[in-house]
C-alpha cells in the first residue's frame, strides 16, 4: 500500500472482478449544514456537473431532485436525507495537480436535513458515511446546528470538508467564517480554495496549493465553462500568504511537509495534496473551499476536492463490530471476499412498494435470492429485491458491493440499527444514537372508523424515525404522539392525511418532560394472589440510586444464592423498565438513575415470570416515593439574529420567558443573541419575535440539557393535570 495515497492503489484482492467501479474509486459522502446553508442547491449542482441531472432545479421553485417530498417542496426545506449516486471523470486540468487524474469516480451523495427537528436523518446518514462535505453561509458562519452537525460528525469520526457558500452574497466574509471553524468548532481548518473576489465581484476561486486562478466565464450562467489562468496582481500576496499559511500547518502535523519544511524546501503541490489527504483520512485536518453553489461558482473544485481528499470504503478504520452475546471485538473486513455484513440505517414507508429498508454494506457480496441473518432477532430472510435510490427513484439492481448504500424491499422484522450480516457471522455493529423525542400531542381519527388505520399508519411512521414515539396515556385513552419539535409533529399529521388518507385533530403541543430522583432509595414490592387452585407469587427488592444528568437508565442484578430463580429475572428487568415509563410525578418517563435487584423471594409453585414483573413495578413506585423525585423539563438552546436597533426588546422578552442569556456577538449591524430557554416558553415564538422586528428578525433552536421544572411552574402543571 503506497504510503503517500494510503490505500488508494488498485486492490485486487478487495474487488469482486464484476464490480463497477472499484472501493478505492468510490467515495459515500453527505452534505449537512444549517439550515438554509445551501446544502440541497449545492447537491443539485453536483447532480449537473457530473451529468446526472440536465437542467438545474431550484429549492424555492420547488424542482431539486432530493427535495421530492410534497412537504419538502411546499416550504423549501429538506425533512428526509435522499441518497442518489453520481460519477466524475478527474481529467487532466492545465495548471492544476490532480491525485487522480484520469480515473472515474463513484460519489454516493446523502443529502441531510438542515432543521433540528429532523437531526435523527443527519445522525443515521453521518453513522454509515465514510466524509462529509460540512455547508457554511459566508454572512451567518457558523451556526447553532452547523454546531451539532459537526459534533455528530466527531462521535462517528467522519473526516470532512468544510465549504463556504454564498460567498457572491452582501456581507459575505470569508476569512471570518474560517476563524470561527477554528474557534467555534476547534476544526483545524486551513483554505486550499480562496473564492476571487466576493459579493456581486464574485468570479471564481483561487486554487491555493497550484497558485492559479479558476475563472468563470461571464456569458455562461450555468457555471459549466471556466479557463484555469494566472492569478490576477492584486490577488497575488492573499494567495501566496494562503500557501505559506496552509504549508506551515501543514508541517505541525504531517512528517513528511515538516522535513521539508525544516530543510527550507518547499513541497511540491502534489506533496501539499497527498499530506492533506493523510491528515484528512485521520481526521486531523479541514480543507476549506469557498463559492456560490446558487450562482454555479466553485461547485467542481469542489467535487475534485472531495475525491483528492475525502477517504474511499478502505481508507478508514473498519467498522467496530462485537459478538451480540459475549460482545468480544469481532474483525469486519472491508472487502467483497469477506462475509457479508451491513448496518440498517434507515426505513422509508414507500406508498408503492412498502417497507424500503436502506442499508450501507462493509464487507462481502448481497444477491438478489440470497439469505441475510438479523443478528438482533436471531432471524433469517431471503433477499427478494434490492433496489438503487436516485431519491425518489426506484432502481432494482441484482448485486451489492462491499461499500454500496442500496435498499432492501419485502424484509419484514427490521429496525434501524439492525446489522444484516451472513448466517453464521455473529456481528453486531453500532447502531446510530438518537436524541429522546422534547413535544407530546394527542391526536385523534376525525372519522371514528379511521382508528385502526391511524394506529397501523402511527407504527408505520415510528418504524422510519427512531426520534418519533407513540403511546397511550393510561388516565384518558388518547393517542399521544412524540416528536422533536412542532414542525416534526406537523409535518408528522400532514404525512398521515397525504400518505396514509387519514386525518386527524391534533390537541395542542406538550411538553416532554421527565422525572429523576436525587437521593438513594430501596424499594419492596410483593404480588400474592391466593383464590384456591394456583395463585401468584413474586417478591422484589431493589435500591435505585441517582445518576449524573444524560447518563440515562442503568440497570443490574447481584442476586446470589437463587432467593430470585435466574429465569425470573428478565421478568423483572421487564417491569422496570414499564414502570420507569411513567413516574410518580407527572407521569413521564424517569431518567438518569440506576436500578440493582439486591434480594426477593420466590414460591415453587406459584411464582411466575408475570408474578415478578408485577412484584419489580411496586418495588420501583416504592423506592420512588422514597427517593425525593423532581420534575426536568427540556431546555432549548436558542440563537436570534436579529438588526441591533431590536436588540433591547429581544433580549427583554428571552428574560421574560426565563431565558439566560449566554452571550451577544455584533457582526456588522446585526446582533446575534445565544442564549438557553425552557421549551415551555418558546411556543408561539416565531409570531412573536416577528412582530417585535417588523418581520427581519429570525431565530433557530436546538434541544440543550434538561433542568429541574421551577417549584411555583411545578405546582401549576398538577393543578393543570387535576383539571
Amino acid at each position: 500500500m503506497s504510503s503517500e495515497l494510503l490505500q488508494t492503489v488498485k486492490s485486487p484482492a478487495v474487488n469482486s472482478p464484476h464490480r463497477t467501479f472499484p472501493l478505492e474509486r468510490t467515495r459515500n459522502i453527505g452534505i449537512a449544514a444549517h439550515i438554509d446553508a445551501g446544502k440541497t442547491t449545492l447537491t443539485e449542482r453536483i447532480l449537473f456537473y457530473t451529468g446526472m441531472i440536465h437542467k438545474m432545479g431550484e429549492v424555492h421553485e420547488g424542482t431539486t431532485v432530493t427535495d421530492w417530498m410534497e412537504q419538502e417542496r411546499e416550504r423549501g426545506i429538506t425533512i428526509t436525507a435522499a441518497a442518489i449516486s453520481c460519477f466524475w471523470p478527474e481529467k487532466k486540468e492545465q495548471g492544476l495537480v490532480k491525485l487522480f487524474e484520469g480515473e472515474k469516480f463513484r460519489i454516493n451523495i446523502i443529502d441531510t436535513p438542515g432543521h433540528v427537528d429532523f437531526t435523527a436523518e443527519v445522525e443515521r446518514s453521518l453513522r454509515v458515511l465514510d466524509g462529509v462535505i460540512v455547508v457554511f453561509c459566508g454572512v451567518a458562519g457558523v451556526q447553532p446546528q452547523s454546531e451539532t452537525v459537526w459534533r455528530q460528525a466527531n462521535r462517528y469520526k467522519v473526516p470532512r470538508i468544510a465549504f463556504v457558500n454564498k460567498m457572491d452574497r452582501i456581507g459575505a466574509d470569508f476569512d471570518k467564517v474560517v476563524e470561527e471553524i477554528r474557534t467555534k468548532l476547534d476544526g483545524y481548518a486551513w483554505p486550499v480554495l480562496l473564492p476571487l473576489g466576493k459579493e456581486d465581484q464574485l468570479r471564481g476561486q483561487i486554487d491555493v496549493i497550484c497558485q492559479k486562478a479558476i475563472v468563470y466565464t461571464d456569458n455562461d450562467r450555468l457555471g459549466s465553462t471556466y479557463v484555469i489562468t494566472d492569478i490576477p496582481e492584486e490577488y497575488q500576496a492573499v494567495a501566496r500568504e494562503a500557501k505559506a499559511k496552509l504549508i506551515a500547518a501543514l508541517a505541525d502535523r504531517d512528517e513528511a511537509i515538516a522535513e521539508l519544511f525544516l530543510e527550507e524546501k518547499e513541497p511540491t503541490p502534489l506533496e501539499i495534496k497527498q499530506a492533506i489527504r493523510r491528515l484528512v483520512v485521520k481526521n486531523e485536518f479541514v480543507p476549506v473551499v469557498g463559492g456560490s453553489a446558487f450562482r454555479n461558482k466553485g461547485v467542481q473544485s469542489l467535487i475534485n476536492a472531495v475525491i483528492d481528499y475525502l477517504p474511499s470504503p478502505l481508507d478508514i478504520d473498519p467498522p467496530k463490530g462485537q459478538h451480540p452475546y459475549t460482545h468480544a471485538p469481532v474483525e469486519v473486513i472491508v472487502s467483497d471476499t469477506s462475509k457479508f455484513c451491513a448496518l440498517v440505517f434507515k426505513i422509508w414507508s414507500d406508498p408503492y412498494v412498502g417497507k424500503l429498508v436502506f442499508f450501507r454494506v462493509y464487507s462481502g457480496i448481497l444477491r438478489k435470492g440470497d439469505s441475510v441473518y438479523n443478528v438482533r432477532t436471531g432471524k433469517r430472510e431471503r433477499i427478494s429485491r434490492i433496489v438503487q435510490i436516485q431519491a425518489n427513484e426506484r432502481k432494482d439492481i441484482e448485486v451489492v458491493y462491499s461499500g454500496d448504500i442500496a435498499a432492501l424491499v419485502g424484509i419484514k422484522e427490521v429496525a434501524t440499527g439492525d446489522t444484516l450480516a451472513a448466517e453464521g457471522f455473529e456481528v453486531s455493529l453500532e447502531p446510530p444514537v438518537f436524541p429522546e423525542p422534547v413535544i407530546s400531542m394527542a391526536v385523534e381519527p376525525k372519522a371514528q372508523s379511521d382508528r385502526e388505520k391511524l394506529s397501523h399508519s402511527l407504527q408505520r411512521l415510528m418504524e422510519e424515525d427512531p426520534t418519533f414515539r407513540v403511546h397511550t396515556d393510561t388516565e384518558t385513552g388518547q393517542t399521544i404522539i412524540s416528536g422533536m419539535g412542532e414542525l416534526h409533529l406537523d409535518i408528522i399529521t400532514d404525512r398521515l392525511r397525504r400518505e396514509f388518507g387519514v386525518s386527524v385533530n391534533a390537541g395542542a403541543p406538550q411538553i416532554a418532560y421527565r422525572e429523576t430522583i436525587r437521593k438513594h432509595a430501596v424499594g419492596e414490592g410483593k404480588l400474592i394472589k391466593q383464590s384456591g387452585g394456583r395463585g401468584q407469587y413474586g417478591h422484589v427488592i431493589l435500591e435505585m440510586v441517582p445518576l449524573e444528568r444524560g447518563k440515562g437508565v442503568e440497570w443490574e442484578s447481584k442476586i446470589v444464592g437463587g432467593t430470585i430463580p435466574k429465569e425470573y429475572i428478565p421478568a423483572c428487568f421487564k417491569g422496570i423498565q414499564e414502570a420507569l415509563s411513567a413516574g410518580i410525578l407527572y407521569g413521564s418517563p424517569v431518567i438518569d438513575l440506576k436500578i440493582t435487584i439486591i434480594d426477593g423471594s420466590y414460591h415453587e409453585v406459584d411464582s411466575s415470570e408475570l408474578a415478578f414483573k408485577m412484584a419489580a413495578i411496586f418495588a420501583v413506585k416504592d423506592a420512588l416515593k422514597k427517593a425525593d423525585s423532581y420534575l426536568l423539563e427540556p431546555i432549548m438552546k436558542v440563537e436570534v439574529s436579529t438588526p441591533s436597533e431590536f436588540q433591547g426588546d429581544i433580549l427583554g422578552d428571552l428574560t421574560r420567558r426565563r431565558g439566560k442569556i449566554l452571550n451577544v456577538e455584533t457582526k456588522g449591524n446585526t446582533s446575534i443573541i445565544n442564549a438557553e430557554v425552557p421549551l415551555a416558553e418558546m411556543f408561539g415564538y416565531v409570531n412573536d419575535i416577528r412582530s417585535m422586528s417588523k418581520g427581519r428578525a429570525a431565530y433557530s433552536m436546538e434541544p440543550s440539557h434538561f433542568e429541574e421544572v421551577p417549584i411555583h411552574i411545578y405546582n401549576a402543571l398538577l393543578d393543570q393535570k387535576k383539571k
